[in-house]
């Protein structure tokens, strides 16, 4: 099954402000979508995201503070259904390293190329988030097409 893969540095001393921005309401409508609602701080917490072009349950699937996030896909649209999302993050220096992964699709579509350009999209945004105190989420963030 093929997978979106992503690298970030993000400049932080810390992996907790990175970690935070995953795992709170506040924080995840900070960088991904304003139109967040519920917290990832829990197994099992369901969180909604809501976008101008429709939207997306993530469960929280596990939690390893300040290192691992993952989230199980709860509703979406169909190419989305049994895919995964993790965030592996560890301290390198002066920069948090950020390994993302959008597992687990079934076939190569062309909406998951328009994923994988919005992801990289986004991470930028949740880089900006930490090194810069505010990110791009949606509605502000870059639109690449008629899907945004």
């Amino acid at each position: 099954m093929p997978d979106i893969l992503h690298r970030v540095g993000i400049r932080s001393q810390s992996m907790q402000p990175v970690y935070h921005a995953l795992t709170t309401q506040a924080g995840l409508a900070g960088w991904w979508t304003s139109n967040t609602q519920g917290e990832g701080d829990q197994v099992g917490n369901i969180i909604e995201f809501r976008f101008g072009a429709g939207g997306f349950d993530m469960k929280v699937a596990a939690l390893e503070e300040p290192n691992t996030v993952l989230w199980e896909l709860a509703d979406g649209p169909p190419e989305w259904m049994g895919t995964t999302i993790s965030f592996e993050l560890r301290q390198e220096d002066q920069y948090v390293i950020l390994i993302f992964k959008h597992a687990n699709w079934k076939e190569p579509v062309e909406f998951m190329h328009h994923c994988s350009t919005k992801w990289a999209v986004f991470l930028l945004s949740l880089k900006s988030l930490i090194e810069e105190g505010e990110g791009k989420p949606d509605p502000r963030d870059i639109k690449i097409d008629n899907w945004n």
